[in-house]
């Protein structure tokens, strides 16, 4: 007979507390929403700019940090407001035609965990999930929270005077759940969407990952073998450009938005000390030269770790180790080998290899749980530039609507759905624009109304 655990006897947060998620091995981490800019609005300078901020906010954060960026890409459906008064018909018929059409709802969470100096180097065999732990000494000291929480808050600054994001702190309230709300770690643990009731779902993960009725499938990219031969913070959409113009995409755009389906994409790069990291590759090196004579394998892997050592030195660059991994999951059990079918697409698109998780899958759900990811085991991580590494954040977010009070009914160019835009005020606010001119080409009424 099986054992059933209950979700509170191993889960690894120990509070929330002063806005702040504390776990059973003594990690702080910080939580904030990320507003990010609409997708296909940004061109090829303009992620350019935005990858430079990412690799500073980085770089300004001290040792044992980890940054957690995790976007949640929802399946929902429009929702039409047929109460409000003094609708007319063509407005009521606008919504009527738009009612329940679906679209993916984002949302993008970044995480920053500071870990304690002397903590263990997790693994598999060592996780949390088996084996709890006593809170180590350095996390109780408030000399060094207050260290990192001055150098959070240069992150936060670098990020935001980019001007294409924003971060906001959230509060206890909104990651602990109360009686009638549903904090960020339920919804995260039963993966819960804000349209949905309320309820306790079984976590399983014998032979696959099954939460509930939901059947996960995990994809990650924890291997240099894996990744694309180039990277860079933008690529060409093929859809949207032509042999003379390119239309710039985020290089991660693939995994996010353009990718169909419930999914997590879950991006890690860890802030260890640099001169050890080093010191190790030296190590490794060195034992490579001695046994390059014996295989060319060898011989090969001895140049590229020492074109790695160079070019951090010479450069400057900063070594961080990485891992990015995507959950998807659908409610019905024979669109499963779908939804594996489009993430490999997806990745496929980077020149990505996908390899789904089996038995470390139950290891990676929990790591990336929030505030959990000190627990993120060591043979999942590889070496990496800071530079390469932030260019597999997602940059992009869907459409929104506009607050303003005077705009127009749009649709939203990928899943179709009604925005309200405003093209005469707002750009005008926001700097985009410095007149009101416009210009419309487009079919007359009549020979419309004759098509």
């Amino acid at each position: 007979m099986k054992k059933v655990k209950q979700l509170e006897e191993i889960l690894p947060i120990y509070k929330i507390e002063q806005d702040c998620i504390i776990s059973k091995q003594g990690d702080i981490t910080l939580a904030y929403e990320l507003t990010l800019p609409e997708a296909f609005t940004l061109c090829a300078n303009d992620f350019e700019a935005m990858h430079h901020a990412w690799v500073k906010a980085i770089k300004s954060l001290p040792m044992h940090t980890i940054v957690h960026k995790q976007d949640w890409y929802m399946e929902s459906k429009y929702k039409a407001t047929f109460g409000e008064q003094e609708k007319t018909f063509l407005a009521h018929s606008s919504e009527l035609y738009f009612n329940e059409r679906p679209y993916l709802e984002h949302k993008c969470y970044l995480f920053l965990t500071k870990k304690p100096a002397g903590r263990r180097t997790p693994s598999t065999l060592t996780s949390n999930l088996v084996k709890p732990t006593l809170v180590p000494p350095q996390a109780t000291d408030t000399k060094v929270m207050d260290v990192f929480f001055e150098k959070v808050g240069q992150f936060s600054s670098i990020l935001q005077s980019s001007g294409f994001m924003e971060l906001r702190r959230m509060k206890n309230e909104e990651l602990a759940s109360a009686e009638n709300h549903r904090g960020l770690l339920e919804k995260y643990c039963y993966l819960l969407h804000d349209q949905e009731e309320p309820v306790i779902r079984d976590i399983q993960v014998d032979h696959e990952l099954k939460i509930g009725d939901q059947y996960c499938q995990l994809f990650s990219l924890a291997d240099v073998e894996d990744l694309p031969a180039l990277c860079g913070p933008r690529i060409s959409y093929d859809k949207y450009s032509t042999d003379r113009t390119r239309f710039s995409i985020g290089f991660a755009t693939p995994l996010g938005q353009l990718l169909n389906c419930n999914h997590i994409y879950n991006q890690f790069i860890i802030v260890d000390d640099a001169q050890e990291t080093l010191k190790k590759l030296e190590t490794k090196r060195l034992r490579l030269q001695s046994l390059s004579a014996y295989s060319r394998e060898n011989a090969i892997s001895r140049d590229a770790t020492n074109n790695f050592l160079n070019e951090a030195i010479s450069k400057g660059r900063l070594p961080v180790k990485a891992h990015f991994n995507i959950l998807a999951w659908t409610g019905n059990k024979q669109q499963a080998k779908e939804v594996k079918n489009k993430v490999s697409a997806a990745l496929a698109q980077l020149d990505a290899k996908a390899k789904q998780e089996t038995a470390c899958a139950a290891h990676l759900f929990w790591a990336s749980m929030p505030g959990n990811a000190a627990d993120l085991a060591s043979s999942e991580l590889f070496d990496v530039f800071a530079e390469q590494a932030t260019c597999f954040f997602t940059t992009e977010t869907s459409y929104k609507s506009s607050t303003s009070p005077f705009g127009i009914r749009l649709a939203d160019r990928v899943s179709g759905i009604p925005l309200h835009v405003d093209i005469s005020d707002e750009p005008m606010n926001k700097g985009i624009c410095t007149n009101r001119n416009k210009f419309i080409l487009g079919p007359s009424l009549c020979r419309a109304i004759l098509k």
